[in-house]
């Protein structure tokens, strides 16, 4: 006699780690493939799972992480050396969202001359003085290099539309801006990938708490963070409508569920992986004469 459907699944389906990934990996569902926001569809940032981990265990994705990232740093060589693409990082989400902390894990093991860092905060006078994308353009990044946005251009239509520093026409017309200016960095060879890091309001509310109670962290509070809690739903609004409005082939964005900072790790690791490994990267032939070097070398080496 047949067991109930339901239950031959289960016996179908042995329950270890690696067992379970595999056959989510058999039905399409890659990390990137979850993640990535479909181009032209709708997003509710309240019915995803800020929590979600999938079937990752804790200890296992964190040893998996290492690898990836290790990877990571072959892959930024590779880049730096090959000097042809470039890579652009950008983060976004809420205050207290683990932007820094990722950025931390992420780059722990690559070559610094490779890999900068710009965070966007309130413009300076002569910044405010140009258009909005002056002061990020300046920022991508060369052929050869990764940079990261710890915020970026999009606080043009998330903060600016919010306390509304700016008119509804004005942030409007940003997005078709902002769409421009990623395809220009794509055709110049730029690879760009954007992540909401997506939070629970409880979530934050707990690092906020963990900031104040923790000597080594009270720099990072500012009451300005507890002043945008307040209007939670209104920068969700905006933040839906900027990933639904930008969400481009030469520049897509992922929503990374990001309460357990130890599964955030994981899936921009391998979003970011998967993606440089397709870039094709290798080390450049040598432009002189290894011969006429060597030669050189060994005159220098009787010398010595």
């Amino acid at each position: 006699m047949r067991p109930p459907r339901r239950e031959r699944a289960r016996t179908l389906l042995p329950c270890d780690h690696e067992t379970r990934l595999r056959h989510e990996r058999l039905k399409g569902m890659t990390i990137r493939s979850r993640h990535a926001i479909k181009q032209g569809s709708s997003v509710n940032l309240s019915k995803i799972d800020a929590d979600y981990s999938g079937h990752h265990d804790k200890d296992w994705t964190v040893r998996k992480t290492s690898k990836v990232i290790a990877r990571l740093s072959e892959l930024q060589y590779l880049l730096y050396a090959d000097k042809d693409r470039s890579v652009l990082i950008v983060l976004q989400g809420p205050d207290a969202g683990g932007k820094d902390g990722l950025i931390k894990h992420l780059f722990e093991g690559v070559n610094p001359q490779g890999v900068r860092v710009a965070s966007f905060a309130e413009p300076s006078p002569q910044e405010a003085g140009h258009d909005f994308l002056w002061r990020v353009h300046q920022r991508a990044p060369a052929k050869g290099e990764i940079a990261v946005f710890n915020r970026s251009h999009y606080e043009a239509v998330l903060v600016e539309r919010v306390h509304k520093l700016v008119p509804r026409d004005v942030w409007e017309a940003r997005y078709a801006m902002i769409n421009s200016f990623e395809e220009l960095l794509a055709q110049n060879g730029t690879l760009t990938l954007k992540f909401y890091l997506h939070i629970s309001p409880d979530e934050q509310l707990e690092r906020f708490r963990q900031r104040l109670e923790d000597k080594t962290r009270q720099w990072k509070i500012d009451e300005a963070d507890y002043e945008d809690r307040k209007l939670w739903s209104r920068f969700q609004e905006a933040n839906e409508e900027m990933l639904e409005r930008t969400n481009t082939t030469a520049a897509p964005w992922f929503v990374i569920p990001a309460n357990h900072k130890w599964y955030r790790n994981y899936a921009v690791s391998k979003i970011l992986r998967r993606a440089m490994q397709t870039l094709n990267l290798h080390v450049p032939a040598t432009e002189v004469d290894l011969d006429d070097i060597r030669r050189k070398y060994h005159a220098a080496e009787r010398r010595a």
